[in-house]
């Protein structure tokens, strides 16, 4: 098995940074060497990191890769390219493609499917409804991520409204739940007081005044009620609030029952950028005040959230146009969801091991992936070479994300990221992808 050696490496892992190597053979973690210690093998290959931060591969644990069905937007293979290029090696895709993941066929097809196509590491939700409860028994705990479940709003008939439903799926499910929590009866309500006031054609501003405070919170805290009766392992993701981050326990992963996500959306803009970037930041839950902004980054240095998502959903750009009631939510993100966060990094946020924590450890902890998320011996070598004094900046010509169009087009970056492995393959590196490489199913240790 071809064994390489990655030296000169800034090892940053299980809360510590250190100057190192590491070897990997095969697809595995062979070594993890400090500096000056030499590998116990001869290498095949050697690879200078530069002094550059080594991580674990980015695991993304919320994304919207649109395949199948609706891939005039998006689809696996140029998404999972975007993925390598951000630095991130696995990621766990939503149920609200075309057909829905609703059903064991459907996604028992879906893994086939992306088998053929992703060049990083994958898995899949499946999406509850209200009348498919009774399949949640039926699915392989080892290769389903969780389930997936939209209280309160949604679009198409995924919307889960039914207290006896629910409470059948948080009694049943088995493993994790992962929740979009938003109120549908208060955002109709403030969808209808606005039109009344203002008109049918509502502008971007908009926006998180109908999908305000309230309707996240009161989904948020039903959300956290039952999964209290019924001792169910709930997520809550994309965290918009700061009165939502109240409700959560500021303790080690491993002590919670429910954990919580926040999103690269919510950590980088607030209401103030609606003026410049008009619906092509408009997500759900929408991107709220500075306020709001800067207590979902202060508790980045806590234990309040546990892992930081993407939720990248990418349309059409035409899509985006019109206001708060027009034009489609959602945007793409994953590409520069880890230089995002190093941006904070930068500032004094967080720490690069906290971000190392909330990006790739906690998530393979809290969704029990096998050997993946750290940089150990005998763990699957995913890894990242960082640089953390690159500045570049972001134009059309270098995003790979099939929709062609980021928010961050025009933003300066001050790291970059060099080469991504996946499995030990390199899968990316001089601003090229391998799209040879494959990645593989995640399995779980459950």
């Amino acid at each position: 098995m071809k064994r390489t050696l990655i030296y000169n490496a800034r090892i940053v892992n299980d809360g510590q940074t250190f100057r190192g190597s590491v070897v990997t053979e095969g697809d595995l973690i062979a070594e993890v060497l400090k500096e000056g210690e030499r590998p116990a093998m001869p290498c095949d290959s050697e690879i200078d990191a530069g002094g550059c931060y080594l991580l674990p591969g980015v695991i993304d644990d919320h994304v919207h890769f649109r395949d199948p069905g609706l891939t005039h937007k998006a689809e696996m293979a140029t998404e999972t390219a975007a993925a390598a290029a951000g630095g991130v090696t696995s990621f766990m895709d939503m149920p609200n493609c075309k057909p829905q993941t609703t059903t064991i066929e459907a996604l028992n097809d879906k893994f086939e499917y992306a088998a053929g196509k992703c060049l990083v590491n994958y898995s899949f939700y499946f999406g509850a409804t209200n009348d498919n409860a009774d399949m949640l028994p039926m699915l392989d705990k080892k290769h389903v991520c969780g389930v997936k479940l939209f209280m309160g709003a949604s679009t198409g008939n995924m919307l889960v409204d039914r207290m006896d439903t629910l409470r059948k799926i948080f009694s049943e499910a088995g493993m994790l739940i992962a929740t979009h929590c938003e109120d549908q009866a208060i955002i109709s309500e403030n969808t209808a007081k606005y039109k009344a006031q203002y008109g049918e054609d509502l502008d971007i501003s908009f926006h998180p005044l109908i999908r305000n405070e309230e309707a996240c919170l009161r989904s948020s805290s039903l959300a956290i009620q039952l999964a209290k009766e019924t001792g169910a392992r709930l997520h809550i993701l994309h965290i918009s609030t700061a009165k939502e981050l109240e409700l959560l326990e500021d303790k080690p992963l491993e002590e919670k029952r429910i954990t919580a996500e926040a999103c690269v959306s919510h950590l980088m803009f607030c209401d103030e950028d609606y003026a410049r970037f008009g619906a092509r930041i408009k997500c759900n839950p929408a991107i709220k005040t500075r306020a709001d902004r800067d207590a979902l980054r202060a508790a980045l240095s806590t234990n309040k959230i546990d892992v930081i998502g993407t939720d990248h959903a990418p349309h059409l750009i035409e899509e985006k146009q019109g206001g708060a009631l027009k034009a489609v939510s959602g945007m793409p993100s994953i590409q520069f969801s880890l230089v995002s966060i190093m941006e904070l990094v930068r500032q004094g946020v967080l720490s690069i091991e906290q971000l190392a924590e909330k990006m790739c450890h906690a998530p393979a902890r809290l969704y029990q992936i096998d050997r993946r998320g750290y940089i150990r011996k005998g763990y699957k070598a995913d890894l990242v070479i960082l640089n953390p004094e690159k500045e570049w900046t972001v134009t059309p010509e270098c995003i790979l994300s099939k929709c062609g169009w980021s928010p961050m087009e025009g933003q300066t970056f001050h790291s970059k990221v060099e080469k991504t492995f996946v499995n030990g393959q390199l899968v990316y590196a001089d601003d090229k992808v391998n799209t040879e490489v494959r990645g593989e199913a995640l399995t779980f240790c459950r």
